[in-house]
C-alpha cells in the first residue's frame, strides 16, 4: 500500500493566510458598521412608533414638571426666602414665615427651588432635616406628630414612652436630634402646606409648639407655611400669633396671556434630539400652527381666564394629546376644544345622565317646587304629590310607581348628593317630611335632559312647562 504524503507548508505561509483573512474580516465588519450607521441615520420610524415616543415623552413632561433654575418674576421673593432658610441651616437661627398667594401662583415651586439650591451646599445637606406636613393629610395634631416622628426616623427612640402632653413629646423628639456632643442640635425645616387648615386643629397645639420653639434659642427650627388665604393671621389664636414672626412673602401671578401661549407651545414641542428628525420638524410645525389658530387660541384664552395654574394647563394638553393617533398624527384645534369640554364638564350634570326615568322625574318635580316656592326647602311628600299630578294629567310613557319605590329613588338622589337635607331637620321627623334642598340649577337639569338617551317627549315638555 502506497501512502500519499501531503507536502508541508512553507514556514510562515499559514500565518500569512491567517493575517490576510483576518484583515478581510475586519474590513468587512467595518464596512457593515458604517452601512448600518448610514441606514440608522437615513431610516425613519413608523408613524405609530413616533406617536408612542411623543406621548411617552410629553406625558412625562406634564406629570413630572422639572424645577426651573430660577422662578421667573419672583427674584426678590426667592432671595428673601433663601436668605431666611440659610440663616437657619448654616447659622442655627430660628425663623418663621408665610408664603401667601392664589392657587397656581408658584408657592410650592418657589419653596422647592429654594430648598434645592440650599441642599446643594454639602454642610447643609449633611445637617439639615426636612419635615413636610400638609393640612389636608395631617387632620389633627396626633396624626401630625406621628408623621413628624416618621420623617425624622425617630420611631425607635420614642418607642413605648408615655408623654404628658404634646409639647413634651415634641420637645423630646427635637432633643433626640442633638449631635453626639449633646451640645448642638441639627436644624429642622418644617413646611406646612395648606397652613390655614392647621389653624382648625384643637387649641392650635401644633402651631403653638412649633412657633414657640422657633422663638426659643435651644433648637434651630424654621417654620414655612404655604396658604391661599390672605386673612390667615386672623385665624390664629392670640398666643399663637404672638409667637409668629409676622414675616409674609406674597406671590401674585405676573403671567400674561401671550406668555401663557408661549409656554403652551413650549410644553407641546419636541426636543431637537428626538429620534426621527423629519417627524420632529412636522410635529413642531403643527404645534406652532395650532397655537396660531384662532379657535385654539380662544380655548386657551378661556382656560387662562379660568385658571393660570400650570397643572390645569397640563391637564388640558394631556387630554388633547390622548386624541393623537396614527390616522390623526397631530393635535388639531378640534382636539383642544374637546379636551376643554372634558376639563370644564359639569360633574353633577354628568351624574344626571345615569339616572333612571323615575329619578329624573323626581328631579323635575323638585325643579318645579323650587320655581313655585322661590328656592325654599321642600320634603318628599311635596315631591311625590307633584310627581303624581304629572302622571295623572300629562304622562302616558311613565309608569305609575308605588310609593315605596319612589321613596327608594328619592333616597338614592340623596346618596348622590343631588339633594341635601337641611340642618334644621331632626332625626325624629318622619323621612317623608324631612326638609331637603335641590343642589342643581335650572341650566344643569335642562342640559342633562337634552343629552339623556331616549328621554320621553312628555317628560321633556313637563320640564320646560312653567309650573309643572
Amino acid at each position: 500500500m502506497e501512502l500519499s504524503i501531503t507536502p508541508a507548508p512553507q514556514p510562515g505561509a499559514w500565518r500569512r493566510r491567517g493575517v490576510a483573512s483576518d484583515n478581510d474580516l475586519i474590513k468587512k465588519i467595518q464596512a457593515e458598521v458604517i452601512m448600518s450607521k448610514r441606514k440608522a441615520k437615513d431610516s425613519h420610524f413608523t408613524v405609530g412608533e413616533c406617536i408612542s415616543q411623543v406621548q411617552r415623552l410629553l406625558r412625562e413632561r406634564f406629570c413630572h414638571q422639572q424645577l426651573p433654575l430660577r422662578p421667573l418674576g419672583m427674584e426678590s421673593q426667592h432671595k428673601h426666602l433663601l436668605e431666611l432658610l440659610r440663616r437657619t441651616a448654616v447659622h442655627g437661627e430660628s425663623n418663621s414665615v408665610l408664603i401667601v398667594g392664589p392657587r397656581g401662583a408658584g408657592k410650592t415651586m418657589l419653596l422647592n427651588c429654594v430648598l434645592k439650591e440650599l441642599l446643594e451646599v454639602n454642610e447643609v445637606k449633611k445637617n439639615v432635616l426636612l419635615v413636610h406636613l400638609n393640612g389636608l393629610l395631617q387632620t389633627d395634631d396626633r396624626i401630625a406628630l406621628k408623621e413628624i416622628t416618621r420623617q425624622l426616623h425617630l420611631e425607635n427612640v420614642v418607642g413605648d414612652k408615655v408623654f404628658g402632653s404634646f409639647a413634651e413629646n415634641l420637645a423630646f423628639l427635637l432633643e433626640a436630634l442633638k449631635k453626639g456632643d449633646r451640645s448642638t442640635s441639627r436644624p429642622v425645616l418644617f413646611t406646612l402646606d395648606e397652613f390655614d387648615l392647621f389653624a382648625h386643629h384643637k387649641n392650635q397645639t401644633l402651631l403653638y409648639n412649633l412657633l414657640d420653639i422657633s422663638q426659643s434659642a435651644q433648637t434651630p427650627v424654621a417654620v414655612v407655611g404655604l396658604t391661599c388665604r390672605l386673612d390667615v393671621l386672623e385665624l390664629l389664636e392670640k398666643r399663637v400669633k404672638s409667637r409668629f414672626s409676622h414675616r409674609q412673602i406674597h406671590l401674585l401671578s405676573p403671567l400674561g396671556f401671550e406668555r401663557y401661549l408661549e409656554i403652551a407651545q413650549q410644553q407641546l414641542s419636541l426636543p431637537s434630539d428626538f429620534p426621527d428628525h423629519k417627524f420632529c420638524e412636522d410635529w413642531n410645525a403643527s404645534v406652532k400652527a395650532l397655537c396660531e389658530d384662532k379657535s385654539a387660541e380662544a380655548v386657551l384664552q378661556k382656560h387662562f381666564n379660568a385658571s393660570k395654574d400650570f397643572r390645569s394647563l397640563h391637564m388640558l394638553l394631556m387630554l388633547a394629546l390622548s386624541r393623537v393617533t396614527v390616522s390623526n398624527p397631530a393635535i388639531r384645534p378640534a382636539d383642544l376644544l374637546e379636551a376643554s369640554r372634558l376639563c370644564t364638564a359639569d360633574s353633577k350634570a354628568n351624574v344626571l345622565h345615569g339616572l333612571s326615568i323615575l329619578e329624573l322625574c323626581l328631579i323635575i318635580a323638585m325643579k318645579h317646587l323650587n320655581d313655585i316656592y322661590d328656592g325654599e326647602p321642600f320634603n318628599f311628600q311635596m315631591v311625590h304629590n307633584e310627581f303624581k299630578k304629572f302622571i295623572q294629567r300629562k304622562s302616558h310613557s311613565v309608569h305609575n310607581f308605588e310609593k315605596p319605590v319612589v321613596i327608594k329613588a328619592f333616597e338614592h338622589l340623596q346618596q348622590l348628593e343631588l339633594i341635601k337635607p337641611m340642618d334644621g331637620s331632626t332625626a325624629k321627623t318622619q323621612k317623608e317630611y324631612q326638609l331637603v334642598k335641590l343642589m342643581l340649577d335650572h341650566s344643569q337639569i335642562m342640559e342633562a335632559l337634552q343629552k339623556y338617551p331616549q328621554c320621553p317627549t312628555d317628560v321633556k315638555q313637563w320640564a320646560v312647562s312653567a309650573f309643572g
